[in-house]
C-alpha cells in the first residue's frame, strides 16, 4: 500500500536493508519476524561502533543480552522495499543500555515500526550482567554526547490495553 511520509526521519541511521522473498506471510507483507530481524541487525551495526563486536565477545567473553523489546508496526513493507532503521539511545548506565528504533521506507520515507529494547552488559563466562569495560562505556559517552536533541518517542514506554475492553483481567486479582 503506497503512503506519503507523514512524519521526518529520527534518530541516526545505522542499517539499510531490502524485503527478501522469503520474509513475506501469507498477508503478502513483511511477517513480524523478519521486523525484529531487521531491528537486530540494526541493534549489532550499532555495537560495532561502539566495539561490541565479534573479536570484542570472542575476546573479552563479553556481550550483550536482550531482556526486553516492544515493537509497534504502523505501515507495511513489502516484497522489494527498501528500509532503514535509525536508532536513538534512551539511557543508559554503567551495565545497560535503553534504546529506541525506527524502521523506514527508504524511498517514500514513512515509519513502519519501532522498536524499543533493554540490553545488559553480560560476562559470558559467569553468565551473569556486569559493568561495561572503560572502552565501551567510553565510545557510549562520546557517541550519546554528539546526538542531536530529539524529543522523547511517543512509542516508547507504551502499554498494551484495550480502551473499553468486554472483558478484562485484573492485575490485582
Amino acid at each position: 500500500m503506497p503512503a506519503e511520509a507523514d512524519t521526518e526521519m529520527l534518530g541516526v541511521r545505522v542499517a539499510e536493508g531490502v524485503v527478501l522473498p522469503e520474509w513475506i506471510d501469507v498477508n503478502g507483507h513483511m511477517n513480524v519476524a523478519y521486523y525484529v530481524l531487521a531491528f537486530d541487525l540494526g541493534v549489532d551495526a550499532l555495537w560495532e561502533g561502539f566495539g561490541i563486536t565479534t573479536d570484542y565477545i570472542e575476546q573479552a567473553a563479553g556481550s550483550t543480552f536482550a531482556v526486553e523489546c516492544h515493537i509497534t508496526y504502523q505501515q507495511e513493507l513489502v516484497e522489494g522495499d527498501r528500509y532503514l532503521v535509525t536508532s536513538q539511545i534512551l539511557g543508559y548506565d554503567d551495565k545497560r543500555i535503553h534504546q529506541f528504533q525506527r524502521l523506514y521506507h527508504a524511498q517514500q520515507e514513512y515509519l513502519a515500526a519501532t522498536a524499543e529494547w533493554m540490553n545488559l552488559h553480560v560476562d559470558l563466562a559467569a553468565r551473569r550482567v556486569c559493568p561495561w569495560p572503560a572502552s565501551i562505556l567510553a565510545k557510549l559517552e562520546d557517541y550519546v554526547a554528539g546526538l542531536p536533541e530529539q524529543a522523547y518517542p511517543a512509542e516508547a514506554g507504551k502499554q498494551m490495553k484495550i480502551a473499553s475492553p468486554v472483558y478484562a483481567l485484573q492485575k490485582d486479582r
